[in-house]
């Protein structure tokens, strides 16, 4: 077996392009950790948009490093229309750290560069690349492009692949099949390279069908080829760009290593990590968003410590308790009058479907009737929203696209995983097992 390809795995730490000449450590400090305060404080349905003026702010200011007299009002205009794009959405960001550590932000940095708050406040534009910036090289170091970095006579890499999309379903790295409610935030990824998690929020209020609604994906620091970067999307809001404005992978020799390619606007970006071989899909289909990832079995597995990796996804599945057997309840439906499951806990989609009915539309667009097809008919009949078959077939798509193994695109066995911590005995329900222990217990005293 070939020996895992050497790497140095570089701690995540926070990258700062730069806001001008004379900028003081407190301003920059609480700009430095904002794409932090967004990881560790989602808010999943939250209509703040201080993340667009922040990405629309860098952007316009990322190349100002030496900033001369002449080129100051220019700052001075882009700082103001952060300024206003704040105050327009003040209102709904009471409470947000992140909102309110832009606010003291740009209060310094009016200070520091004797800023007027009145003036100018048109859009700030996106700079133009000067020759040779870091965005157009395309001479990366060998160890920015993984596959060049295999010698010819090494094993080619294994590929494996991750989804996520509906209600949610997951296709873990190791092609299990899975439903499952984890409502809230949950990690999909979380290896020495990348962390990716989701947000899942319901569907309709009081339902127990969920979709994923806010995505964060932290690409950490590496060698010489790209800076920590940061990208985040939401429900109405797929950028095409990192939270701070770029669309590579920073000012390192090998940046170009990391790329954000926008597919179509607001609906499918993208991202090529070379460095690492991995290739990361996201959508907005409807409201709700997908994912789906190509990564190496090598990255795959590059984790610290293997054993705190117990809510990793993509690599072990949903928690048991998080599970749901939709087969079984999907044979209830076909069996009870072929109509869609109702109870007191879901109220009614806005569009009923029947079980014919939903079985019909999703073979419009998966005409094999496997756990794909299968999934686009629960989500139906659980949401009535017509969107979700569109996410299993762009799902399906994407599987076509990423995974290496063209026998394994289509599944047909949804797999049930009991992860370590968190097993029983095969064919034993939980509960006969605890009455059992209870049992030997008692016998015992």
């Amino acid at each position: 077996m070939r020996p895992p390809r050497e790497r140095i795995v570089v701690k995540a730490r926070a990258g700062w392009m730069g806001m001008g000449r004379g900028a003081g450590s407190t301003a920059l400090g609480l700009f430095q950790i904002l794409p932090v305060f967004l990881c560790i404080f989602p808010s999943a349905t939250s209509p703040c948009k201080i993340l667009k003026c922040n990405s629309e702010f860098w952007a316009a200011t990322s190349g100002s490093h030496h900033l001369g007299a002449e080129e100051a009002p220019e700052f001075c205009t882009a700082l103001r229309a952060y300024a206003h794009c704040t105050r327009r959405t003040a209102r709904t960001c009471r409470g947000d750290l992140a909102y309110h550590s832009a606010v003291h932000g740009i209060d310094d940095l009016m200070v520091q560069h004797n800023c007027s708050k009145d003036g100018p406040t048109s859009q700030p534009r996106l700079r133009t690349l000067p020759p040779g910036d870091s965005q157009e090289r395309s001479d990366s170091p060998e160890i920015c492009h993984y596959e060049k970095s295999f010698h010819k006579h090494s094993a080619a890499p294994n590929y494996t692949h991750c989804g996520l999309f509906g209600d949610p379903h997951l296709r873990t790295f190791t092609d299990t099949f899975q439903t499952c409610k984890v409502q809230g935030a949950w990690p999909l990824i979380d290896n020495n390279y990348l962390n990716v998690q989701v947000t899942n929020t319901p569907v309709l209020p009081g339902s127990s069908a969920t979709a994923t609604s806010k995505l964060t994906i932290i690409f950490k620091s590496f060698q010489e080829c790209v800076d920590q970067k940061v990208y985040q999307a939401e429900m109405d809001e797929l950028p095409a760009a990192f939270v701070d404005g770029s669309k590579n992978g920073g000012d390192k020799h090998g940046a170009n290593s990391l790329k954000i390619t926008e597919k179509v606007s607001g609906q499918h970006i993208e991202i090529q990590a070379k460095y690492i071989g991995t290739t990361i899909v996201v959508r907005q289909v409807g409201r709700y968003l997908t994912f789906a990832v190509r990564m190496p079995e090598e990255v795959v597995n590059a984790v610290e410590d293997r054993d705190s990796q117990g809510l990793y996804l993509c690599l072990r599945g949903c928690p048991a308790s998080q599970q749901i057997d939709f087969q079984s309840i999907r044979s209830a439906q076909a069996t009870e009058g072929r109509a869609r499951r109702k109870g007191p806990s879901l109220p009614a989609p806005p569009e009923a479907f029947t079980y014919e009915t939903a079985t019909a539309k999703c073979r419009e667009k998966l005409p094999v009737e496997d756990l794909y097809f299968q999934s686009c008919v629960f989500d139906l009949l659980t949401t009535g929203d017509v969107n979700f078959m569109l996410a299993a077939y762009y799902a399906f798509e994407d599987v076509k696209m990423l995974h290496s193994n063209k026998d394994k695109l289509h599944l047909y066995e949804r797999t049930r995983v009991l992860t370590p911590g968190n097993t029983a005995p095969t064919g034993t329900h939980p509960t006969l097992w605890v009455a059992l222990l209870c049992l030997c217990w008692l016998c015992l005293l």
